[in-house]
């Protein structure tokens, strides 16, 4: 058993689906030779990974509307979380990958280590089945989880503050020439604006 196999407790049948997930695209592209990579194995893990997130969140949310879990599942399966998740395998540390890539800090880098471990989830579902890439995709996101579970609204203030934004220009155009909204606010201030903002505000929660 591999070290990595080790960490996520499972001993893959066919190793060949592990070493696809952990061979970036630079390898091939540094060594002009055709070479798998684990690209393909990406776009099927991401597909595993957003329906067993979905089917979790859908089962254990009920009282959740459609909008709430789209936001939940998006969480969930951020770039950035899954970056924490990567990181916490050591992932960057088992990828093939060309030294140019590497020079270039390609192992802590975002985009890499997401694509890993999409791409590893992928070989898991082909190696193990669905229940496999379940087991180890829930294990993961354990605490992340758990903390949904215990507070489930989703605190994001600047998402808040966007969807107010449009409300208002919505409302604000609405029976308006563009030009005669561009008359009305010539001159305002921040500090008009950020009054403006909390009056409606107080407006929407009435």
């Amino acid at each position: 058993m591999s070290p990595l196999e080790e960490r996520i407790g499972y001993k893959f049948r066919n190793s060949l689906f592990l070493a696809e997930a952990l061979t970036h695209p630079s390898l091939g592209h540094e060594t002009q030779r055709h070479h798998f990579d684990n690209q393909r194995l990406e776009f099927l893990g991401d597909a595993v990974l957003q329906l067993v997130i979905t089917e979790h969140l859908f089962q254990h949310f009920g009282a959740e509307a459609e909008g709430q879990l789209t936001k939940l599942r998006s969480r969930l399966v951020s770039r950035e979380t899954l970056k924490i998740y990567a990181a916490g395998l050591d992932l960057g540390r088992y990828l093939l990958m060309g030294r140019g890539e590497e020079a270039s800090g390609g192992r802590e880098r975002t985009s890499t280590l997401t694509d890993a471990f999409e791409a590893l989830i992928g070989a898991l579902y082909l190696d193990g089945g669905l229940d496999t890439a379940r087991k180890f995709i829930l294990v993961q996101a354990r605490s992340d989880l758990e903390q949904i579970a215990e507070e489930p609204v989703d605190v994001n203030p600047k998402g808040d503050l966007q969807e107010l934004l449009q409300s208002i220009w919505d409302r604000s155009r609405a029976g308006q020439r563009p030009e005669q909204e561009t008359g009305r606010n010539r001159g305002r201030t921040r500090g008009d604006e950020v009054k403006a903002l909390e009056d409606a505000r107080v407006e929407r929660d009435r």
